[in-house]
């Protein structure tokens, strides 16, 4: 695959899988993503907008607007595309006063063989459906282990994190998040202890034959044990079998790219988004 093919399978991703769980409204040049119910799983944050079209010129006007829907509809002014296919949004989000973060990518050779991980002893991995009993703890691992940055072995633990999926018990989340399961929009896979604990997680949104894998997160009590590789390798592995032949994700951290790399990634362009919006969860 060249460089030109893999830009334009991952650009086709970005325009496609949010339309899953979201609506597109249309501002000129840039159109916006908003989710289809109050509390739905959502694919790339609550209402985020991107370039309605590959390489259009984009003008900060547009920009102006889709910021005003945003701050009608309460969710963050969240902008997210491809920097190789529409540079001119960069320059028109800065002059509008948005600061810009970079997001590198890497993409999996498809012919790389990914053989299993070695795992602690009785730590198992598996993928976690609608109606497994560990799907609040798994999905609360997140958060705790993006809440403690790095890698670096943290404090956060069983008790935290059973803590956090009460929460998301009560609150619904867990009850929102099984219909995209079951219907196959959403994969999750999980890393678990002996007595059932998640012990990491990560998840994968299927479009248009291509994923991004994201939600990479160690319990930060469990980390420095191979866990977040693992179920990296479980999760493109899955996609695979299931028919994705583009496989990529982003990094923030030079430490967790050195991880990917060994596991047969390689870099593949840049996400640009506006800074400080939320991270993709679960």
């Amino acid at each position: 695959m060249n460089e030109s093919s893999l830009c334009d399978r991952i650009e086709q991703y970005y325009a496609t899988v949010p339309l899953v769980f979201a609506q597109a409204e249309e501002f000129g040049s840039l159109r916006l993503f908003v989710r289809k119910e109050a509390g739905a799983p959502y694919y790339g944050g609550p209402g985020h907008a991107r370039p309605a079209s590959a390489g259009g010129r984009v003008s900060p006007g547009d920009i102006d607007r889709v910021r005003a829907r945003q701050r009608e509809l309460g969710v963050p002014e969240a902008f997210e595309w491809l920097a190789e296919v529409t540079p001119s949004l960069r320059a028109g989000a800065e002059a509008t006063g948005l600061p810009v973060a970079e997001r590198p990518l890497m993409v999996l050779d498809p012919h790389h063989p990914l053989p299993p991980r070695d795992l602690p002893a009785g730590v198992t991995v598996r993928a976690v459906g609608a109606e497994d009993p560990s799907l609040p703890a798994v999905l609360a691992l997140p958060r705790l282990a993006f809440a403690a940055e790095g890698t670096a072995v943290g404090q956060a633990g069983r008790a935290e994190l059973m803590a956090v999926a009460d929460r998301l018990t009560a609150d619904g989340t867990a009850a929102t998040i099984r219909p995209s399961l079951d219907a196959g929009h959403k994969t999750l896979v999980a890393a678990f202890a002996p007595d059932g604990t998640p012990l990491a997680a990560g998840h994968y949104h299927p479009a248009s034959g291509a994923t991004e894998i994201g939600g990479i997160g160690t319990l930060p009590a469990a980390r420095r044990q191979g866990l977040g590789a693992a179920v990296m390798v479980a999760l493109a592995t899955h996609a695979r079998d299931n028919g994705v032949r583009t496989v990529f994700l982003a990094y923030a951290e030079e430490a967790v790219a050195r991880i990917y790399a060994r596991l047969g990634f390689r870099p593949a362009g840049t996400t640009l988004l506006i800074a400080n919006q939320p991270a993709r969860g679960q």
